[in-house]
């Protein structure tokens, strides 16, 4: 991408440099310089010819960086789907059991990714400019991107097709680590997170319960099995809250359980603004165990 870019550049500096010294020249030179016979050459060689040559070489040099990468063998698997507004997000793990995340990918450096992308309401599109191209969600059929990082990072990701009123809110960061980091972090995800031994974080966990919250969220271990919203079973984990959209906060959880729809319109999370302050401090600190 960098040396197809590069590429791009010098050829468009070099065009303009052209054009302006033509341009100069022509400016400059006196009346009757150059007759009619000689002016439909330059025309012909410098407006046509030139163009179409210069033209034809830059498609041929870039056709090869537009070749699409295949899925092979070894691929990792991941499903995404877009939702209102965030992004469901599943790991397919040979001989073993799907792993679920959310808002947030990450994936091994060097080995291909083959992403599988859907949408369960209205059109997404999964877009992350700095690693691979646009790909339209579309709920009722599986579209595919692969994709392969080959350097460690983080690349910002974003819905690019208008999906309601959060539209604009609705990004995901794809971390590319370390073949080894990554395989500790996959089968980091796929164990429970420890029961709280805070007593604040206990009592937020009685909370997460009695307030219904596993109607909607999933935490591995415990009795909430809820799909309609984000998997919880990590949520401490990632980086961001909101999908994308803030840090990932003691205020930040506050502020989101209190009153999602607030910081993100549209969103179909219930308000628990009638849960006292303290309780919603308790449940964001349990949700801060969850590792």
């Amino acid at each position: 991408m960098r040396d197809l870019t590069m590429l791009m550049t010098v050829c468009g500096v070099l065009i303009f440099v052209i054009v302006a010294a033509l341009f100069t020249v022509a400016i400059r030179s006196k009346g009757g310089a150059i007759d009619h016979r000689g002016g439909m050459r330059l025309v012909l060689w410098a407006g046509a010819v030139l163009p179409t040559i210069v033209l034809a070489a830059l498609l041929i040099g870039t056709l090869p960086a537009m070749r699409p990468i295949r899925a092979n063998q070894d691929a990792l698997l991941v499903d995404v789907a877009g939702e209102q507004f965030w992004w469901r997000v599943g790991y397919r793990v040979p001989g073993g059991e799907a792993i679920s995340a959310a808002n947030e990918v990450r994936i091994p450096v060097g080995r291909t990714v083959d992403f599988r992308l859907s949408a369960s309401d209205v059109i997404h599109s999964f877009w992350i400019p700095g690693l691979a191209g646009k790909v339209d969600m579309i709920p009722g059929r599986t579209n595919r991107l692969v994709a392969r990082a080959t350097k460690a990072g983080r690349y910002r990701g974003q819905c690019a097709e208008f999906c309601g009123l959060s539209h604009a809110l609705m990004a995901f960061d794809v971390i590319a680590m370390d073949p080894a980091a990554f395989d500790r972090w996959l089968a980091d995800q796929r164990r429970a997170a420890p029961a709280p031994t805070d007593a604040v974080a206990r009592r937020g966990a009685e909370l997460f319960a009695d307030a219904g919250c596993g109607g909607c969220h999933a935490i591995a271990g415990t009795a909430a099995a809820g799909r309609i919203g984000p998997d919880f079973s990590h949520i401490a984990a990632r980086t961001s809250l909101g999908a994308g959209i803030m840090p990932m906060t003691t205020p930040n959880l506050v502020r989101f359980i209190r009153n999602a729809p607030a910081v993100k319109p549209g969103a179909r999370m219930p308000r628990y603004t009638h849960l006292a302050p303290a309780d919603t401090l308790a449940i964001a600190r349990y949700l801060e165990t969850l590792k």
